[in-house]
């Protein structure tokens, strides 16, 4: 039976009608052309501007390439079976898709809140390190988790209830008898997602402090204001993906997994970039240069382009 599904799996029908179909297609449309948009901006105005090499703007620059790549793991085939009606999905796809999911989700936990930190406590050396633990461990888990995962023989079919290849919808198709494999990789991804999750609420104890130090009543209610902004997203995160992944099958519906799944995977990457760049002015003031820059650019290319047309006919 293992030998028959493992050629492809079936995702999950967001609709039946042809309408709501295109609806979902245009829905997807727009949050990941916004997720694209505002995570591109933040990436050029970390990569280009060369006063804006900051701790701050580096672990934006991972953070933004981290929900840019959440994003597009997902987003993608879903518009494509929205739009022409299909539900396929090959196996070697679904593989690189978990993989690559996992990878972004766990670099995200260890990305969301280190921008917070200032400059004077890290230096680049250290911010590289820092980065590179979290994509190498993320690198890590999601080969050590895929491998485990797509492993396990199939005998229930090969149609998940999800609109991609989620971990908990593919273990709901192995054998029973892998039970204790199962459960090892649940323990293991529990087991990781805690200690980052431990690691960001202490980094956020110690910003709180900081903050209530901050003598003017004006300064601190914009840094609180920014945090609790980043606080509401990270909690969004992290309730929606642990309930998906850790929820009793007593209360799980498709309705309710499919929620889940666009709150944690989904939403953030588009939300971010609007939190960041509407609460940093460091990232505003980098922004409002690179396009003045390129506005100016194109400005005098279509000047030269005139200018010299004129010469010419003259």
């Amino acid at each position: 039976v293992n030998v028959l599904f493992q050629y492809h799996f079936l995702l999950l029908a967001l609709a039946d009608v042809r309408q709501l179909q295109l609806l979902h297609f245009c829905l997807f449309l727009g949050i990941s052309l916004a997720a694209l948009l505002g995570n591109g901006l933040i990436i050029s105005a970390a990569a280009c501007g060369h006063h804006q090499h900051t701790p701050m703007f580096f672990f934006l620059l991972n953070l933004a390439l981290s929900d840019l790549g959440c994003i597009c793991t997902t987003v993608p085939k879903a518009m494509h079976n929205s739009l022409w009606g299909t539900r396929n999905t090959s196996y070697e796809g679904c593989a690189a898709q978990v993989f690559l999911l996992t990878i972004m989700c766990y670099d995200r936990y260890m990305s969301i809140c280190k921008p917070l930190h200032y400059e004077i406590l890290l230096g680049s050396r250290a911010c590289g390190h820092m980065a590179a633990a979290a994509w190498a461990s993320g690198f890590l888990h999601a080969l050590l988790n895929t491998a485990n995962t797509f492993s396990l023989p199939l005998c229930h079919g090969n149609a998940l209830g999800q609109f991609f290849c989620e971990i908990p919808h593919i273990l709901k198709l192995s054998c029973s008898q892998s039970m204790l494999r199962k459960f090892g990789i649940s323990v293991f991804t529990t087991t990781l997602a805690f200690g980052c999750f431990v690691f960001i609420i202490f980094s956020y104890v110690q910003i709180f402090r900081a903050v209530l130090r901050i003598p003017s009543e004006q300064g601190r209610h914009k840094a609180f204001s920014t945090c609790l902004s980043h606080l509401a997203v990270l909690s969004l995160f992290l309730s929606t993906g642990i309930l998906s992944y850790l929820k009793p099958p007593s209360i799980s519906s498709p309705s309710m997994d499919l929620t889940l799944s666009v709150l944690y995977s989904v939403v953030p990457p588009a939300l971010n970039p609007l939190i960041y760049s509407l609460r940093n002015q460091e990232l505003k003031d980098g922004l409002r240069k690179i396009i003045m820059k390129s506005f100016s650019r194109v400005y005098r290319q279509i000047y030269v382009h005139i200018f010299l047309d004129k010469t010419q006919i003259n």
